[in-house]
């Protein structure tokens, strides 16, 4: 079994709209299919923060990653915000999530930002056990409007 991560390209929009609709069902979400495009062209724009890893079994998708590079009042360098993680149900367990996750530490780290956060339910018990394994837990509390 070949396993590989890879940045989203042009030609990937039909298996990348599979496994968003899977990410966004798991939340229980629906999106415009116009929302969703608008979304994977984000992710191709030259002039863009906002960025896409797909993750390959003999170089079919299988997961999907979104990050976000943007500025930060205490850290001139900026950080990286991963703000979407999915893996197919069927091929969980199998370490495509880590594999995802360190894609994203990659490519923060080639872009000079070392800090790399994210949010999870507090009750998502399977993603929470590959977390607490590769990053530090934070006692922040989300708000939002």
């Amino acid at each position: 079994m070949a396993v590989s991560t890879r940045i989203v390209q042009s030609d990937d929009f039909e298996s990348w709209y599979q496994l968003w609709t899977g990410y966004l069902a798991h939340y229980e979400t629906t999106l415009p299919d116009d929302t969703k495009r608008i979304a994977f062209d984000r992710l191709l724009a030259k002039d863009t923060n906002v960025h896409g890893i797909l993750a390959l079994i003999n170089d079919k998708p299988v997961g999907l990653t979104h990050y976000i590079f943007h500025d930060h009042m205490w850290r001139p360098e900026g950080v990286c915000y991963l703000q979407d993680l999915y893996a197919d149900p069927d091929i969980r367990g199998q370490g495509i999530g880590r594999l995802l996750i360190e894609a994203v530490y990659a490519a923060a780290d080639e872009a000079g930002r070392a800090r790399v956060y994210w949010l999870t339910q507090d009750f998502n018990a399977p993603a929470r056990q590959l977390y607490d394994r590769i990053a530090n837990v934070t006692p922040f509390i989300k708000y939002e409007r």
